[in-house]
């Protein structure tokens, strides 16, 4: 796979995942990979020379199950809005917001694989019309939504800081902004309230446990 496009990435895609349900969100299914750790070791060997991500795409990462989990509970929050999901990766959360009711999703990430893989999975939850993805950099942006969902975001300290600030300054100026987070390492909980807890299933070659206490938080629209 010496040059990504769109079309290799699906294929490669649909070669090494299986279309499952989700553990904590089964109205949702998606393409996820079958064998985490060979999955990853696959994707690190083959890509490393052009420099691309491991794959985030292939799982349910225990945030974004807690997050879907409550929009689909929670339906309310997505009705006839513009919603964002940021760092979508497979667009779990995006597909959860459409099934939801959401007038449109934008499901972004930076990963080439991660277009064709929410591509392939809203198609298969029938939300498909409903979803764009993009590719671009959203942060610092305006992404003229009433509602932000951000999951499994927080691993990273550099990256953390900067989501953090532009999502703080969503929130101050009256945009809802969902997290979905099990307690990674930079999570900003104090600019946080949390609003839901899940017990999420897992994959323990990934999360180094069957079951991930989840949550969700919303960014204040205030500094405390």
């Amino acid at each position: 796979m010496s040059r990504i496009t769109p079309e290799s990435a699906r294929t490669f895609i649909l070669a090494h995942t299986a279309l499952r349900p989700v553990p904590h969100a089964p109205e949702i299914r998606l393409h996820v990979a079958d064998e985490a750790t060979a999955l990853w070791q696959k994707t690190e060997e083959e890509l490393e020379a052009i420099g691309l991500p491991p794959p985030f795409w292939a799982f349910a990462w225990a945030g974004g199950q807690a997050l879907a989990r409550y929009l689909l509970d929670n339906p309310d929050l997505c009705a006839g809005a513009r919603v964002l999901d940021f760092a979508s990766g497979s667009g779990l959360c995006a597909i959860a917001a459409a099934r939801a009711g959401a007038a449109r999703v934008l499901a972004s990430d930076l990963d080439p694989f991660a277009l064709p893989a929410i591509a392939l999975n809203a198609a298969a939850n029938g939300v498909a019309e409903r979803i764009a993805a993009t590719a671009e950099d959203l942060i610092g942006r305006d992404p003229e939504a009433d509602l932000v969902l951000a999951a499994d975001i927080f691993y990273e300290r550099d990256l953390a800081a900067r989501v953090g600030d532009w999502l703080g300054d969503l929130a101050a100026r009256g945009t809802r902004v969902l997290v979905g987070d099990p307690g990674r390492s930079y999570l900003p909980r104090a600019r946080l309230d949390p609003i839901a807890s899940y017990r999420v299933p897992v994959t323990r070659a990934l999360e180094d446990a069957e079951i991930k206490q989840s949550h969700v938080w919303r960014f204040r629209d205030r500094a405390p």
